[in-house]
């Protein structure tokens, strides 16, 4: 394994010198596309709609296991195990709606970003293309070492993506 290791760190840099490498930070890039903070004020006003479907329905929970127990050692058997179970249905509920959301909020999430991912990918292989990259490497992901000479391809693809 560490003869591999050692074959490799020594033939990179004639590999490199006969390919042109260039790096991007693609999670920067993506933080400054103008199709995620449309994405992201999407998602926010969903979330804030089922924030308030929530807090909305935990009111009435409130209030019902509240006026449960003021009157529960006055109540019959019966209307105390009625009232027992409209409660629990109640929590149910809630539960429930929050299961949903959460699903509906991670389903939207991928929905709007997922076209923006792919976007930026294009970008990145179109400049990459157009420049005679033979690689194009995520400095975000995964960088031991970026040489003087290495090319940041990140105001090509910006100027590609129109990003100023």
């Amino acid at each position: 394994m560490k003869k591999l290791i050692v074959i490799i760190a020594l033939a990179l840099p004639m590999l490199a010198s006969a390919q042109k490498l260039g790096y991007i930070n693609t999670q920067e890039l993506f933080a400054q596309m103008p199709d995620v903070k449309v994405a992201n004020a999407e998602l926010d006003s969903l979330q804030a709609y089922y924030e308030g479907v929530l807090a909305t329905m935990q009111e009435e929970y409130q209030k019902k296991l509240q006026d449960y127990q003021s009157k529960q050692a006055t109540m019959t058997d019966a209307i105390r195990q009625i009232t027992e179970e409209e409660i629990m249905t109640i929590q149910q509920r809630v539960q429930t709606t929050y299961e949903t959301a959460k699903q509906d909020v991670a389903k939207k999430q991928q929905d709007l970003l997922a076209p923006i991912h792919e976007k930026m990918a294009k970008a990145i292989q179109k400049v990459g293309e157009a420049e005679g990259y033979t690689y194009v490497y995520d400095s975000a992901v995964a960088t031991v070492y970026v040489g003087k000479d290495a090319i940041d391809l990140m105001p090509a693809v910006k100027k590609e993506l129109g990003i100023k």
